[in-house]
């Protein structure tokens, strides 16, 4: 059932790239899919089919439109800080902590952390991100994290937890 979930996937993905149902499309979709399902079984996630339920779908469309606001305003922001004639900008490496514990949860924290403009992470150790940020307001451990990270992680606890 896994390996046939994600073949299934990966031959969804495929179509959606190529955004074509001729037949050559089909066979080459499926002939890849094929391959990569074959190569790479030892490493799908047991969990698949949790992710796949309806609601985790809702909170993640949820969770576009709340990242895309946050983005909107991240640009506004680096946009403001960028033609002041002052350049009020501190940058900073600092370290957050994170509640999250599936590394995909984890990854999709930091590729969102990244995808914010002003901010860049640079690592991910253990329950710890480290992310250059424009404009370091404080040195308190706890009020980074809940302005950097806190935002995006309880819709993403919903989504992959």
């Amino acid at each position: 059932m896994k390996l046939l979930l994600n073949f299934l996937s990966l031959t969804a993905i495929w179509l959606l790239l190529t955004w074509s149902l001729q037949p050559q499309q089909l066979l080459v979709g499926s002939v890849l899919a094929l391959l990569f399902t074959a190569l790479l079984h030892p490493i799908y996630r047991g969990d698949m089919p949790h992710l796949l339920h309806p609601l985790r779908w809702f909170w993640f469309l949820v969770y576009i439109l709340y990242f895309l606001y946050y983005c909107l305003h991240a640009n506004l922001d680096v946009a403001y800080r960028a033609l002041h004639p002052d350049v009020p900008i501190h940058p900073g490496i600092v370290k957050v902590r994170t509640s999250l514990h599936s590394n995909i949860a984890k990854t999709f924290l930091a590729n969102s952390i990244t995808l914010t403009p002003g901010t860049l992470t640079l690592d991910i150790i253990g329950d710890h991100l480290f992310v250059h940020w424009i404009n370091v307001v404080n040195n308190d451990p706890e009020q980074q994290t809940e302005i950097v990270v806190k935002r995006f992680e309880k819709l993403l606890r919903r989504v992959f937890e």
